[in-house]
């Protein structure tokens, strides 16, 4: 796919820090993934009061870093991410108070880190084909990125809990804050592209 195809959705990151190089680059994606790895060990331990339960930012950061990186670096800062996770570092929502590693991983919620990683890459090529350049398309690309990571959170929970209480416990409670947390992102990728465009 040429230049002039991809460019549009590749708001932020190509049209705010321009890399010319291999060099230039590299050392854009190293600088790049530490911080967005930096943002979602924020994002995990910021607790948001809610109804019915506390929200955290989490899923707003990685739609939001799919959709500013695009799908490899995208996909590859959430990976180095669950690396982080892997290796003992508490950089999930609950750690290190409920287990470290993939002790962790393999718990209720290791579905939806692997969804994050689904989730990015899925936003990431949406905005690259242009889906951030109307208010519309970009609301769809959050909602398929929000889809899978349900998708693939709930199905690990519901091996270990049964398909009825993955739904109770796992996604009703937090129908509203996504929802919120979809119009946010949708809205600051949306005004990104706008900014960037010219």
């Amino acid at each position: 796919m040429n230049r002039s195809v991809t460019a549009p959705g590749l708001i932020t990151i190509d049209r705010l820090w321009a890399a010319e190089t291999q060099v230039d680059r590299a050392t854009r994606a190293v600088v790049l993934m530490a911080a967005g790895t930096a943002l979602l060990w924020i994002s995990a331990k910021i607790q948001i009061p809610f109804w019915p339960v506390p929200a955290t930012l989490q899923t707003l950061m990685v739609v939001l870093i799919g959709a500013f990186y695009g799908s490899r670096l995208g996909f590859a800062t959430i990976i180095a991410y669950l690396a982080e996770g892997l290796a003992g570092l508490p950089v999930f929502v609950g750690t290190p108070e409920k287990g470290l590693g993939l002790a962790y991983m393999v718990g209720p919620t290791g579905g939806f880190l692997l969804g994050f990683a689904v989730a990015a890459f899925l936003i990431g090529l949406a905005v690259e084909r242009g889906w951030g350049k109307s208010l519309l398309s970009t609301l769809a690309a959050m909602i398929i990125a929000n889809v899978a990571i349900h998708a693939f959170g709930l199905t690990w929970l519901g091996t270990l809990v049964g398909p009825q209480k993955a739904i109770l416990f796992g996604l009703t409670p937090f129908l509203l804050s996504d929802a919120v947390k979809i119009m946010i992102a949708t809205g600051v990728t949306y005004a990104a592209s706008r900014a960037t465009a010219k």
